[in-house]
């Protein structure tokens, strides 16, 4: 047993004599630094602004300074979706963020150019005793027919009692007369609660999804190539008629939910569905309601 017991020592003093390590010997650092060696910092600016990282990054010197973040907080960085699926409302003009397709990510920069001017639907022009005239040369709106073409079809029936103006993205009840006519506050306060299971609705909708339209939304589906109503047909080529694509659209006024600034607490603005004016009716007088969604 003390022969055994010698011989283990002298082992272990051996190994320790020639210079055999383990892991918990301290390790050599590697002959070169990596050339690419960012800090946290450099990433979450990556992120969320796409930013390269400077040439400073490169083989630093220091630890981290007191900038740094999380990873969590880089976690909560990363868009939730795929911009595959963006709304115009997520893309921010010079923003960048991150596409993922097929597991990859790249990174794309944001654009929103201005918005253009839809056309006004006018594709004919007239002499001063109301008789068509040919257009080139005069001026007049059938002449140079200026402004974003409309997309065929204007307008799809999404089945829900909701239909999507193409040309806008915004969202429309099916029924042009939900609740026959209101007040300004009653109307807004109308769009403000419908949701699933009212006025012919079986989109999912909640209370808050939906709100009273303001001035230039209602005036964005005025075809003022057409009167009573001043409304296309669901192709955007012909005049409206029952069902195609809304029903029970009225040649009067609607209201807005835009206030008119001259007398903000008596008056807003209406638009009228025979011809498509504006008008500033007094709040306590009563108009059509058509709630809408959505939007670019």
């Amino acid at each position: 047993m003390r022969k055994r017991r010698l011989m283990i020592f002298l082992f272990v003093v051996v190994v320790f004599k020639s210079g055999i390590t383990y892991a918990s010997d301290p390790l050599e650092g590697p002959d070169e630094l990596a050339p690419t060696m960012v800090t946290l910092t450099d990433i979450m600016n990556r992120i969320s602004t796409g930013t390269a990282a400077g040439d400073q990054t490169l083989s630093p010197s220091a630890g981290p300074g007191p900038a740094m973040y999380t990873l969590q907080e880089i976690y909560d960085a990363l868009p939730g979706g795929s911009t595959t699926t963006a709304t115009a409302e997520d893309v921010i003009d010079g923003k960048t963020f991150i596409t993922r397709n097929g597991g990859e990510m790249t990174f794309s920069t944001g654009t929103m150019p201005p918005s253009r001017v839809p056309k006004t639907g006018h594709t004919d022009c007239w002499d001063t005793d109301g008789n068509p005239i040919p257009g080139e040369g005069t001026g007049q709106d059938g002449d140079h027919q200026a402004g974003v073409e409309w997309p065929v079809p204007r307008f799809t029936d999404n089945d829900d009692g909701t239909v999507t103006d193409n040309l806008t993205g915004l969202i429309w009840t099916k029924n042009a007369n939900p609740t026959g006519t209101e007040t300004w506050d009653d109307a807004l306060n109308y769009c403000n609660n419908l949701a699933d299971g009212q006025a012919g609705l079986t989109d999912g909708s909640s209370e808050g999804d939906w709100r009273l339209p303001n001035v230039r939304e209602l005036l964005s589906l005025i075809h003022y190539g057409k009167y009573n109503p001043a409304l296309s047909d669901t192709d955007g080529t012909g005049h409206w008629s029952e069902g195609d694509p809304f029903n029970d659209v009225i040649s009067e006024r609607y209201w807005s939910s835009t206030t008119d600034q001259d007398v903000p607490g008596s008056y807003a603005c209406s638009v009228s569905f025979d011809f498509g004016l504006i008008a500033h009716p007094t709040k306590s007088s009563t108009k059509y309601v058509w709630p809408v969604r959505g939007g670019q």
